[in-house]
């Protein structure tokens, strides 16, 4: 036989979805609950499909929503930037203020994890400053 020598691919083969479910799964996407990728497994769809649906059955509100979603994200990740360099700066002045007045005030009133940040940012100073 000649199907012997050729082997052909097998089609993966798919869950029909109804309307209710797409609209659905396209909602969980859209809300950050769940990636495309994690849809796609989790209810045996193509990612592709599901990027079809999203493109055919979202609607104008959606779009402006996930839109507003990736705004929000920007300005989050910006303001962690900001925090990050306020809290840097902060424990630049504790090292420096522990190390002229030669007391540990970061150690007693300080959560561990930032006494140590700031103990480490002390031995550098008086490494740097010999």
């Amino acid at each position: 036989m000649e199907s012997n020598q050729k082997q052909h691919c097998r089609k993966k083969t798919y869950t029909k979805v109804g309307f209710e479910l797409k609209l659905f799964i396209i909602d969980q996407i859209q809300n950050g609950q769940i990636s495309t990728n994690f849809a796609a497994k989790k209810y045996n769809v193509p990612r592709s499909s599901i990027d079809y649906w999203i493109k055919k059955y979202s609607t104008l509100d959606q779009k402006k929503k996930a839109m507003s979603k990736q705004d929000e994200i920007k300005k989050l990740k910006e303001k962690i930037e900001e925090l990050e360099f306020v809290k840097d700066f902060q424990q630049d002045i504790i090292a420096d203020m522990e190390i002229i007045t030669g007391t540990e005030l970061s150690k007693k009133s300080l959560p561990k994890t930032l006494a140590d940040e700031i103990q480490k940012k002390k031995q550098n100073r008086l490494k740097e400053n010999g």
